[in-house]
């Protein structure tokens, strides 16, 4: 699948496929949450981690509207103020809150196309981090080098591909195709920046 493929495949993501994608997005950059909740002395990891549950929770009931609100407020109760936070570590937890903020949001506004912005919020979660930790002294042809090149880069994009094969190729968002989409988002707790809960 070349990126003209990938990126018509997106648009067509619509409904429960589009939701699947979004929260598999949301549930690979969990761990840069948790480690920023973590590092400020936050107890917002283990309610962020409900509040993702119950959202994969909803990818198979039919009429879930009415337990949205309830959850996009806890939601915003959680979600980081990045002008508050002299520190890197706020920007991928805010990125996390965004993309759960689209998958939610999918279920209340399902006719708004949300994968395509998504999948390029999460790319550049990965293309800020490697900018930081490795391109600070790069000029612009040598950063975009280091981008092709990047590990992460390549694993995000097999990862987001692998998400819209899967999800379009699926009739129905059965328990368990959305059990195996979420063991393989959830990556073992490796975030798509390489940050893992397990160390």
């Amino acid at each position: 699948m070349n990126a003209n493929q990938f990126f018509k495949a997106l648009e067509q993501l619509k409904g429960w496929r589009e939701c699947a994608f979004l929260l598999a997005l949301a549930e690979r950059g969990f761990p840069n949450y948790v480690l920023f909740s973590d590092a400020v002395g936050s107890k917002g990891g283990a309610k962020m981690r409900q509040i993702l549950d119950q959202a994969w929770g909803l990818l198979q009931r039919a009429n879930s509207e009415a337990a949205i609100p309830p959850l996009l407020l806890k939601l915003e109760d959680l979600t980081p103020d990045v002008s508050a936070y002299d520190m890197y570590g706020v920007h991928p937890a805010y990125d996390f809150c965004r993309l759960l903020e689209q998958a939610l949001l999918n279920r209340l506004n399902p006719t708004k196309h949300r994968a395509t912005e998504a999948s390029q919020w999460a790319t550049g979660t990965v293309m800020s981090f490697i900018e930081v930790s490795e391109g600070e002294d790069l000029d612009e042809d040598a950063l975009v080098r280091l981008f092709d090149q990047h590990e992460l880069m390549k694993i995000d994009k097999a990862f987001q591909r692998d998400m819209v094969l899967s999800v379009k190729r699926q009739r129905t968002p059965t328990e368990l195709f959305i059990e195996g989409l979420r063991e393989r988002a959830a990556n073992d707790g490796v975030s798509n920046i390489g940050i893992s809960l397990n160390e």
